[in-house]
């Protein structure tokens, strides 16, 4: 491996640290080196705070070699100003050697303009290293700016024997209670992390109803994701623990209803286009990520649009007498692990 590509997959191992604290920004690392030693490094840790170039900067003790440095950004520094000044002057003012940058900003107030102010300002620039893996690191924060939709993450846990859940519907109350939980807690810490990392989880009427989940974190130590469901025709209960007002809920109706703290319900069409305006909507609030978790009529009509992103498959050794079919998926399949005996699946749309 070249040294840029070493300097700048630290940078990426950094900028991972910030994940599920500085959405909506990227995250971002910062690695500063001097003749082939790292004297700073640092990366964005939290939304609204100081981002990588300025920790890295911070970080060097004799800021004098600065400018006799290379610096590493995964992402092209910031050129205008937002909850901070534009990285980009900081980097000037320290003419650094050379700054090597993963990949562009597609945000429309960097776009470029970064790089070009640091090659007005004299100093040299290479691109590209590892871009790949920096498009990918931030996919998330790439594909609300450049698509103006938020990125969709399918998941959903069946059986060995292809059910993703009891029917309800054919079951005492008891034996749907019994027989509901398809992966153990191992695994239900590992979804809780997920949630944190995410914006927004997304679960459709019958889900909201018959499992009556609170869609939160309370699992894993972060931030809870917004909670969105579905409900047509107004007929979920408000005694559900979704409408208990301590996250921020959206409820997407045919019907119209005020909202209330922490709970808005949003009126759009019941039709072919319901998803995608879902999406759009979401965009427009400032949600980048939304993770799916069910039920099977909505996971098939995000499939079926061809509107997702990833899909995360748990398969467990359980069995469902009675159950509803799982949903069929067939994007790339990137990873299998095994976790508790539970079959993890990792699939990409493209």
């Amino acid at each position: 491996m070249s040294q840029h590509k070493l300097y700048m997959e630290r940078c990426l191992q950094l900028a991972l640290l910030g994940s599920g604290t500085v959405a909506p920004n990227p995250m971002v690392g910062c690695v500063i080196v001097h003749h082939d030693s790292i004297i700073g490094e640092g990366w964005h840790q939290q939304f609204g705070q100081a981002h990588a170039e300025v920790n890295a900067i911070a970080s060097v003790k004799d800021k004098s070699l600065i400018a006799e440095s290379m610096v590493y950004i995964n992402l092209e520094p910031c050129s205008h100003f937002g909850k901070t000044p534009p990285c980009v002057d900081l980097l000037i003012s320290y003419r650094p050697e050379k700054v090597v940058i993963g990949m562009i900003d597609p945000f429309s107030k960097v776009a470029g303009n970064g790089v070009a102010k640091l090659k007005d300002a004299g100093i040299e620039v290479e691109m590209g290293i590892l871009e790949e893996e920096c498009q990918f690191l931030n996919r998330r924060f790439i594909k609300f700016h450049t698509k103006q939709l938020p990125y969709v993450i399918l998941k959903w846990a069946k059986t060995i024997n292809g059910y993703i859940a009891p029917d309800a519907r054919l079951l005492s109350k008891e034996e749907f209670e019994e027989q509901r939980h398809i992966t153990d807690r191992i695994v239900q810490k590992l979804v809780h992390r997920w949630r944190t990392q995410e914006d927004a989880i997304m679960v459709g009427t019958n889900t909201t109803l018959f499992d009556n989940p609170a869609l939160n974190a309370r699992e894993w130590q972060g931030k809870n994701p917004v909670r969105i469901t579905i409900d047509k025709n107004l007929r979920l209960d408000s005694t559900l623990k979704i409408f208990d007002g301590t996250i921020p809920t959206f409820v997407f109706t045919e019907k119209e209803k005020a909202t209330s703290e922490n709970l808005e319900y949003i009126q759009t069409h019941f039709d072919e286009n319901l998803i995608i305006n879902i999406l759009k909507t979401l965009y427009q609030k400032g949600i980048q990520s939304v993770i799916v978790e069910g039920g099977e009529h909505l996971l098939n009509s995000f499939i079926n649009g061809g509107l997702w992103d990833e899909a995360i498959v748990f398969t467990s050794n359980k069995i469902i007498d009675i159950g509803i079919p799982s949903p069929l998926i067939s994007g790339k399949l990137l990873q299998q692990d095994i976790i508790d005996n539970v079959q993890l699946s990792y699939y990409s749309h493209t």
